[in-house]
């Protein structure tokens, strides 16, 4: 998905792998599986890559979000309200119509709320 790394004006391919992998950890094993089946193919590996489908839902609020965006996206907390509606924006491009709101209903108000709030 070099839409994503071109979106944030970054040379960094690997971006939209580790940061798919923040939203997959936070849903249900079937609402995961229900948005990997919409992704590229190219992208399928990278977003089950290390996935314990027998430890998730991981519940966290939006602090618990943000640090493991840090922690998986490689980036700086300061820039998390840029990055994250940004990739959500690049995301709904590549599923079906309400793919991503089926997603996205699972997660607390805050959480959805970073996602969705309008791309800087």
């Amino acid at each position: 998905m070099k839409a994503v790394p071109e979106a944030l004006g970054t040379e960094d391919h690997h971006l939209a792998h580790r940061v798919l992998r923040t939203l997959r950890d936070r849903v249900t094993v079937g609402v995961a599986a229900h948005f990997a089946a919409q992704l590229p193919e190219l992208l399928w590996g990278a977003y089950y890559d290390g996935w314990d489908s027998s430890a998730v839902p991981i519940k966290f609020d939006r602090e618990g979000y943000v640090n493991r965006f840090v922690q998986e996206a490689k980036v700086s907390a300061e820039d998390v309200p840029r990055i994250v509606p940004a990739v959500t924006a690049v995301v709904r491009e590549h599923v079906s119509p309400g793919q991503l709101e089926s997603a996205l209903e699972q997660l607390p108000h805050d959480i959805r709320a970073l996602l969705l709030q309008p791309a800087a």
